[in-house]
């Protein structure tokens, strides 16, 4: 039989990408996809006895509350989701490799090409949550924490990623404001799923930083998607984030992935140039198949 792998999160972007694509990178592994849906990550009874039916051998935690918005409005429930859920998770898993999602929101955003080793001071509920969980999870050596920062991709409802919701936005005829001063290194959720299965496979334990190559801002972001999305044309608008007036957002979350590079089969790729190759192709624009360069 199979060793049982659990994803946690799995009606989310990442996780979705995660269950589509274990029978190519995680053929060794069956695989559970659980939603909120399915388990109460904040009911401890309840995870227990998903724990004592399944017996997983390696846990992917991708499950979180993870609008800024949300966060600030509920810092208890964040709380409650990122923390709390999360340590209850580690414990459960105390023998067996499990990967937490983590988030450069940790960072303040002053520096910029963060590494693992930088000092994390995130100005927010939820950058303050994702830090206070990664550090019950390194609590055990066996655990995995890998920060993200900006996932482009497709969901099955469409509602997921910050691609989708630029698209929703042009096709309701507003437009959208994209800073010029704030940065981020996008990657498409694809690469996201395809990492992970390599480091669950290596049980490859510690902190690591995952984002693509290229350091954009918003606004140079908005631009790029221009040539696969014609018709965010004209609804895009750019701005500063010294007009920002909500949740705070760090101004500089680009982040240096040559610890977790060195441990890949693959190049991490930049933005620009996976929509320039996955633009030739046929095929889902956020999938994993054209990453080798």
């Amino acid at each position: 039989m199979k060793p049982i792998a659990i994803v946690t999160g799995a009606a989310g972007l990442i996780g979705q990408y995660f269950i589509k694509n274990a029978s190519r990178w995680a053929r060794d592994w069956e695989v559970h996809g659980l939603s909120r849906v399915d388990l109460d990550l904040t009911d401890q009874q309840a995870v227990d006895r998903v724990w004592q039916s399944l017996k997983p051998s390696a846990v992917i935690h991708c499950a979180a509350l993870s609008r800024t918005k949300d966060c600030e409005r509920d810092p208890q429930q964040a709380r409650r989701i990122n923390v709390e859920a999360t340590a209850y998770l580690a414990r459960c898993s105390k023998e067996i490799p499990f990967v937490f999602l983590s988030s450069g929101e940790v960072f303040d955003g002053r520096a910029g090409w963060y590494r693992e080793t930088d000092h994390a001071d995130p100005i927010n509920v939820y950058g303050q949550t994702k830090l206070e969980a990664e550090q019950r999870v390194l609590q055990n050596p066996k655990h995995t924490v890998l920060r993200i920062v900006l996932t482009a991709g497709t969901s099955l409802n469409g509602n997921r990623s910050f691609v989708e919701e630029m698209r929703r936005t042009a096709a309701s005829g507003k437009t959208m404001t994209l800073y010029g001063d704030e940065f981020r290194c996008p990657l498409p959720v694809g690469v996201i799923a395809r990492v992970v299965w390599e480091l669950v496979r290596r049980e490859a334990s510690g902190l690591y930083h995952l984002g693509g190559r290229d350091r954009l801002s918003r606004w140079e972001i908005g631009q790029a998607l221009l040539a696969c999305y014609p018709e965010l044309q004209g609804h895009l608008l750019e701005g500063s984030s010294a007009d920002h007036t909500d949740a705070p957002r760090p101004r500089d979350l680009s982040l240096n992935c040559d610890k977790l590079q060195a441990l890949l089969s693959f190049p991490i790729p930049g933005f620009r140039e996976w929509l320039q190759n996955r633009m030739q192709q046929e095929g889902d624009l956020w999938d994993y198949e054209s990453i080798l360069t």
